[in-house]
């Protein structure tokens, strides 16, 4: 739960809130064939291996991902940074200082 402060009073936000939004935008990018679980046991992350908390007045953003096989894995980070940098902003008004994403494997299908 991340708690805000306003002049209108205290205000939360949910955890799983942050996991839909964040896990709708990293999945909506190209090559990213799933978010990975993480590791148990490393912090408090969610159902969908994503983790946000507060990183002084802005927010910090951990994703785990799986990248599809034979795509150029920097590119896929590169969008996945920026999708999630806009969504987050524009959902709740708070600045995104980092998103820090973790490529957890790479599956690919027979030929």
């Amino acid at each position: 739960m991340i708690r805000l402060e306003s002049h209108m009073g205290l205000i939360e936000v949910s955890q799983g809130y942050f996991n839909e939004i964040v896990g709708n935008a990293v999945t909506s990018c190209f090559g990213v064939a799933g978010i990975a679980q993480g590791r148990r046991g490393i912090g408090r992350r969610g159902p969908q291996g994503v983790r946000i908390y507060r990183d002084g007045p802005g927010l910090s953003v951990d994703v785990r991902i799986l990248v599809t096989y034979g795509l150029n894995i920097s590119a896929v980070v590169r969008s996945i940074h920026s999708r999630v940098r806009y969504t987050v902003e524009g959902a709740t008004g708070l600045e995104v200082r980092r998103v820090n994403v973790f490529v957890d494997g790479m599956p690919h299908s027979p030929s």
